[in-house]
């Protein structure tokens, strides 16, 4: 006999264990399927063990440069396997953190894969069999996986995905990471951080390509600096696997050339996981392997949404989460406002970080806005030089008619902490007045998103 609620969830990770446990508290009955680890991708294999291997790499950075700050340090070091260890034992206690929140709200877990059989009823496969769950609203949260490209597939020895890279079978000595968006550019620097000499292939004609492309600029800048090869406008062929190494035929300005590295990680994007769930026998269309919704996350199949990754850009944990918290409520009868997508915040957890939101500088420009422009460099402020983090930029890009900010870029230490004042900037629909009318706390390195702001108005102080 099918166990009935009021809500499904298809898939645990940011978006589904959040739309449950909002669902939950606003009085629903509510049930979450997994296939494989409470917490989803970012949880187990993406946000957060990755953000723990980077911290690593962070301190064994600082490490070297303890003579600048008077203190030393003999012969730094560091234990792979012991890096990878407490990445993974961060991952698992916050998985057992959601397990324990979903149990608290009372919410069903039910391990195994399910598929919509038709609107408002699923089959489940588990370890001891089948079940069948029915419900009034399914909440589709399935999110996605790294997308592979024909001749560059992972094969977890020479060539690895994501989840190889965060539990590498071996140190890469010479590497090549093949895409420069979040997740290529973030193992290419923990790698590069620990001595692997790196390159990183860009098919784009600037490594970051979502980002400003002055900050984009300014990033790569560093990259370089620390060792890096960057190569832009480039894309890799072919690779030729052999038993200790990788022949790859990279093409860049017109020519072709083979490189030789130890070691390749596949950074090409993802595709949504819409397969196998009965989405089709549906009508639920979709679009590149994400599912097509409206603002609401409406799939057009009634009582059915789709949340998250799976639901399309930008690929954010923080998007799926709010998306979730939207969803529950919208199906709890409350009258939730749609996500904005121009204020959703996209932060890369590289040395330098670098984080944004709005329109960049080109995009604002190309939507006819009359612009005023902001910039305040880190080394104009007190708190980056004490740190010894002088460099980095803060923009700001203002409507000069109205003085709405349309977009904040930022390059350099901890700024994907920073970001968050612009965003309630902009959810406020704060103009420039607003801000320089802020008391920043000095010294602070959000001093200098004060400035930035001074500066698209010709009255920055300190630069």
């Amino acid at each position: 006999m099918a166990q009935n609620f009021d809500v499904i969830v298809i898939g645990t990770g940011p978006g589904g264990y959040v739309a449950a446990i909002r669902a939950a508290q606003l009085g629903l009955k509510v049930a979450c399927v997994e296939r494989e680890n409470l917490g989803g991708i970012c949880l187990n294999w993406g946000c957060i063990p990755t953000k723990a291997l980077l911290r690593s790499a962070e301190v064994f950075h600082l490490m070297h440069r303890a003579k600048e700050f008077g203190l030393s340090v003999e012969k730094p070091g560091y234990d792979l396997d012991k890096v990878v260890d407490r990445s993974r034992g961060v991952a698992k206690q916050l998985s057992g953190g959601i397990g324990h929140l979903l149990k608290k709200n009372k919410v069903t877990v039910v391990m195994g894969e399910a598929a919509i059989t038709a609107p408002g009823k699923i089959t489940v496969k588990t370890d001891k069999g089948s079940e069948e769950m029915t419900a009034k609203s399914i909440i589709l949260a399935t999110g996605a996986r790294a997308r592979e490209l024909p001749g560059l597939e992972a094969d977890g020895k020479r060539v690895w995905s994501y989840r190889h890279a965060l539990k590498p079978p071996h140190m890469p000595q010479k590497l090549l990471v093949i895409g420069s968006g979040a997740i290529g550019i973030e193992f290419a620097s923990f790698f590069n951080t620990l001595g692997a000499k790196t390159t990183v292939v860009e098919v784009m004609d600037r490594v970051l390509p979502v980002e400003d492309a002055e900050i984009s600029a300014l990033a790569k800048k560093q990259f370089v600096k620390q060792g890096m090869t960057i190569m832009e406008k480039a894309s890799v062929k072919s690779l030729d696997r052999k038993s200790d190494k990788v022949i790859a035929t990279i093409e860049t300005g017109g020519k072709t050339e083979s490189h030789e590295f130890d070691t390749v990680i596949s950074a090409v994007g993802i595709v949504g996981n819409v397969e196998g769930i009965g989405l089709e026998k549906l009508g639920v269309k979709i679009d590149r392997t994400h599912v097509v919704t409206d603002e609401y996350c409406r799939t057009g199949v009634e009582g059915l949404y789709a949340i998250g990754d799976v639901a399309g850009a930008p690929w954010l944990a923080h998007k799926a989460s709010h998306e979730g918290v939207m969803v529950a409520e919208l199906i709890a009868g409350q009258k939730p406002h749609p996500i904005k997508p121009n204020s959703i915040p996209g932060c890369t957890y590289c040395n330098p970080q670098v984080a944004s939101v709005g329109l960049t500088e080109e995009k604002a420009k190309a939507a006819g806005y009359e612009i005023k422009v902001g910039r305040f460099p880190f080394i104009g402020n007190g708190k980056a030089i004490a740190l010894g983090e002088p460099e980095g930029l803060v923009k700001t890009v203002f409507d000069a008619k109205t003085g709405e900010l349309l977009g904040a870029h930022m390059v350099g230490a901890e700024v994907t902490e920073l970001i968050q004042g612009y965003v309630v900037g902009r959810t406020l629909e704060t103009t420039e007045a607003e801000l320089m009318e802020t008391v920043f706390p000095h010294p602070t390195l959000s001093e200098m998103m004060h400035e930035s702001v001074l500066s698209a108005y010709g009255r920055a102080i300190h630069f």
